[in-house]
């Protein structure tokens, strides 16, 4: 769970920096590159909107999640283990996606592109292979059911109710929406581009974006699980939200350029 900054600024802009970050959730990159490659397939003019719509679907249960908890705050009080349970459950979920991402990585063949592996997108079944918008919709929201994103949006919305109630509640659930939106929508595009092309260097391309979304991952639980163990490295930590928030971002964001720039250069002949 992110310790989220006292002033209205800073956390407006820390939630949309987090928002960017959860749109970089493995699982979320699994289940978009699982449903672009089908609708590439047998819907093509739908496929690059699959991480927009995937994004939509999610961000509605986070909007109504926090609106919920922000209208009840006044009559809740959270229990002191919750965030520490929240905290634990994100940790375990980051390493076993970052180990199973490396492994993808590992185990592809020379010719093979990685794939993003994720855990929620297998107890979908055939919701994983859909080719209509509110059915991907549907996928994304399913997503958002998990006690590590309603975690996320409770937290939001009681950390709101500081600063006037329901309203400023709303105002961080769309922004964080915002972030997950265009990450997710940038990495449908970029995925729907990916499957179009499918010489060396896409092959590149994919394994620079698995080593990536499995070192962000291994990385935070590392950090973490360090903050949960050494109050020194907790009050180190502490004010520096924003700074690691935007940090991760630029990791990102120059891995994604540097693959993008890989799938631009001309196919070789």
């Amino acid at each position: 769970m992110e310790t989220l900054p006292p002033d209205w600024l800073s956390l407006l802009i820390l939630t949309f920096v987090l928002g960017m970050k959860h749109g970089f959730d493995a699982d979320h990159l699994a289940t978009i590159d699982g449903l672009t490659r089908y609708n590439a397939r047998h819907r093509p003019g739908l496929a690059r909107y699959c991480g927009s719509l995937f994004s939509l679907g999610h961000g509605a249960v986070v909007l109504a999640i926090a609106l919920g908890v922000s209208v009840l705050a006044g009559h809740w009080a959270v229990p002191e283990w919750f965030g520490t349970l929240g905290a634990v459950i994100s940790i375990a979920f980051l390493v076993a996606l970052g180990s199973l991402n490396l492994a993808a990585v590992l185990a592809a063949g020379p010719r093979e592109m990685v794939q993003p592996v994720g855990l929620k997108g297998r107890l979908l079944g055939k919701l994983r292979h859909v080719s209509s918008p509110p059915l991907i919709a549907l996928v994304g929201a399913l997503f958002a059911l998990s006690f590590d994103t309603l975690s996320q949006a409770a937290f939001f919305a009681l950390t709101a109710t500081q600063f006037g109630g329901w309203a400023h509640a709303l105002v961080l659930a769309l922004l964080f929406m915002l972030g997950m939106l265009l990450t997710d929508g940038i990495n449908g595009l970029w995925i729907a581009r990916l499957i179009a092309r499918a010489d060396e260097v896409a092959l590149i391309a994919s394994r620079v974006m698995g080593l990536v979304i499995s070192g962000i991952s291994l990385l935070v639980a590392a950090f973490g699980a360090a903050k949960m163990l050494s109050p020194t490295v907790d009050a180190w930590g502490e004010g520096r939200e924003l700074a690691f928030g935007f940090s991760l971002m630029a990791i990102i964001l120059l891995s994604y350029f540097a693959a993008t720039h890989l799938i631009r250069r001309p196919a070789p002949m």
